[in-house]
C-alpha cells in the first residue's frame, strides 16, 4: 500500500517540493525538514533511510498533538545562516492550529549537524500554551525506509547504548538515541493505513517497556513509537527533548556515529548554557551529576535580584521539596538536593522567578 502511495506523492512534484523546506548536507548525511517538522535522513547518494520521524506530544488518551493531524507551520522551517552551535542547523516552529485540538503547544524544532558527520542532533522545544498546568510525555512517530525501501526490517534495541537500531540484511544501518531522558516505552507495529489516531498513540507511547526486537514480515513495513516519562510544565513553560540520529555502513559504524553525536550533545548544551547566561536571563542548569543516587547539585543563574522559589515536583505533578524560597542576589546560585527518602525515578525541578519559569528534569536511581 505504500508503494501507491509513494507513487501518487512522486506524480505530485510540486506538492512534494513544497513539503521540503529545508535542507542541509554535511558530506556523510542529508537532513530534510518539512515545513510541518518531518524529518528525513539521507545518504550522500541520495539514498532516503527515514521517511520520517516527528514529534509526538501526550496528555491524556484524547489528547495527542502528532505531525498528520495536528501540526502547522508556526514559523518557517528554514536553514540559518551561519550558525553558532555547528556547522549547519535548520530551525522551524509549528503548532496545533490545523486540527484546533488539545494538548495546545508549540514545538520549535533545531538540528544540528557537523562537516563530514554521519549523524544530526534535534532538539524540540515543548511549550505548554494551555491555561492550566500539563503533564506531558513526548515521543517520536518513525517510519523507517532503509535504503529507500520499505518491508522486512528490524528494529533492535541495544539496551547498553540506548540506541534503537533499524536494519535489513547488510544495507545501511539507523540508529536514534532519545539523549535528554531515559526511554520509558518502545514499541513497534506493522505499518497500516490511518494508524494516526490518538488513543493508539496514547496507548503506544504508554506501553510501559522497551521492545527488544521487532521484525517486519510486510512490505508495509514498520511503524516505531518511542516516548519518555511525562514532564509537568505550567502555562507559558516549556521542555527541551534531544535525540541523535545516525546512519552508518554496518551496526557498529552506525553506534560509532551516535557515540560521536553523544560528544557533540555534551559541548552543545554547555554552549547552549553559556549562551543563556551571557544574555542576562534566567538560566536553570542541567542538575551535576545526572542520573544520580543520593545527592545532586542544581545551579542557575539570576539576571537580577529578586525572590526565587526552587522546588522539586515527581511524576504526578506532586511537590517533593521546596529548595530555595526566598529573596537572592543577582548571578549564579548552587544548591545541594539530597533525595535520601525518596523513591527512584524521574523528577522535575522547576524555578520562578519574577513571572518566570524554567523546568529541568532528573533521574534518581536507587
Amino acid at each position: 500500500m505504500k508503494k501507491i502511495l509513494l507513487f501518487i506523492a512522486l506524480t505530485l512534484l510540486f506538492t512534494l517540493n513544497s513539503y521540503s523546506q529545508a535542507t542541509f548536507n554535511t558530506g556523510a548525511l542529508g537532513v530534510d525538514i518539512s515545513q510541518y517538522g518531518r524529518i528525513r535522513l539521507l545518504t550522500p547518494d541520495g539514498k532516503r533511510h527515514l521517511q520520517r520521524a516527528s514529534i509526538l506530544v501526550e496528555t491524556s488518551k484524547t489528547s495527542v498533538f502528532d505531525y498528520t493531524n495536528d501540526a502547522e507551520q508556526l514559523e518557517p522551517t528554514v536553514l540559518v545562516p551561519n550558525p553558532s552551535l555547528s556547522d549547519f542547523e535548520i530551525y522551524g516552529a509549528y503548532d496545533n492550529s490545523y486540527s484546533l485540538l488539545p494538548p495546545d503547544v508549540n514545538v520549535k524544532l533545531n538540528a544540528y549537524g557537523w562537516n563530514n558527520g554521519s549523524y544530526t542532533i534535534v532538539k524540540f522545544n515543548i511549550k505548554n500554551m494551555q491555561t492550566d498546568a500539563m503533564n506531558a510525555s513526548a515521543g517520536l512517530d518513525i517510519i523507517p525506509e532503509i535504503n529507500q525501501e520499505y518491508g522486512f526490517d528490524t528494529i533492535t534495541y541495544n539496551s547498553a547504548a540506548g540506541v534503537i537500531r533499524f536494519h535489513r540484511g547488510n544495507q545501511v544501518n539507523m540508529g536514534m538515541k532519545l539523549l535528554s531522558a531515559s526511554l520509558s516505552s518502545l514499541y513497534s507495529f506493522e505499518w497500516y493505513d490511518g494508524y494516526s489516531v490518538d488513543t493508539s498513540y496514547w496507548n503506544w507511547m504508554n506501553h510501559g517497556a522497551l521492545q527488544p526486537q521487532y521484525v517486519s514480515n510486510t512490505v508495509d513495513g514498520p511503524v516505531t513509537i518511542t516516548a519518555q516519562l511525562p514532564v509537568v510544565t505550567a502555562p507559558g513553560e516549556s521542555f527541551n527533548v534531544y535525540y541523535a540520529l545516525a546512519l552508518g555502513a554496518d551496526e557498529q559504524t552506525m553506534l560509532s556515529n551516535i557515540s560521536a553525536a553523544v560528544v557533540k550533545y555534551q559541548s552543545l548544551i554547555t554552549s547552549v548554557n553559556d549562551i543563556e547566561s551571557s544574555v542576562n536571563q534566567l538560566n536553570l542548569g542541567q542538575n551535576q551529576p545526572n542520573p544520580f543516587k543520593q545527592s545532586t547539585t542544581i545551579s542557575y543563574l539570576l539576571p537580577d535580584a529578586g525572590f526565587v522559589s526552587l522546588k522539586v515536583y515527581n511524576v504526578l505533578g506532586n511537590e517533593v521539596a521546596t529548595l530555595v524560597n526566598s529573596n537572592q542576589t543577582r548571578g549564579k546560585h548552587s544548591i545541594q538536593f539530597n533525595a535520601d527518602d525518596l523513591p527512584g525515578g524521574m523528577y522535575y525541578y522547576t524555578i520562578r522567578f519574577n513571572n518566570e519559569a524554567r523546568s529541568n528534569k532528573m533521574l534518581l536511581i536507587k
